[in-house]
């Protein structure tokens, strides 16, 4: 190989690259977009208060408050319990049946999240999907009498 046929080879690889370049840009940007689309507008499981899910069909997170006492147990027959709307007018309770690993800190009055569907006025949770939300650790300071 003489030094004009390296020279060429070099002119022919510095010719490839700007292609390569863009092509690997052109991929990247598709991935990005895509990857930014789902996480904007696909794919999401919607969350509802229990004073909406009357008009849901199909998979929602169900957010709300731990109304009385859970009964059952959450391996054989499904733990047992209510939620209700955490703030707001709305006093509809709906009955949820869950089966699966409960939070340590699941207890009454305690706000949790659990994914699942309604059946027959019933919401059936999907296992390992309960979520309880921690309770502030701030209060509001009492004013002092004057």
């Amino acid at each position: 190989m003489t030094f004009a046929d390296t020279a060429i080879l070099r002119d022919v690889d510095r010719n490839r690259s700007p292609a390569r370049l863009v092509i690997a840009l052109s991929i990247a940007a598709v991935l990005a977009v895509f990857l930014l689309y789902t996480s904007i507008a696909g794919g999401g499981t919607p969350s509802v208060k229990p004073s909406e899910l009357a008009g849901h069909q199909g998979n929602v997170s169900l957010v709300g408050q731990v109304i009385g006492r859970p009964v059952g147990d959450a391996n054989e027959e499904g733990l047992r319990f209510r939620l209700r709307d955490v703030k707001g007018a709305a006093r509809t309770a709906v009955p949820v049946v869950y089966r699966g690993s409960v939070p340590d800190l699941f207890a009454p009055g305690r706000d949790l999240v659990v994914e699942g569907e309604l059946r027959n006025g019933v919401f059936v949770a999907t296992p390992g999907t309960m979520v309880t939300k921690c309770p502030s650790k701030y209060t509001a300071i009492k004013p002092s009498a004057p």
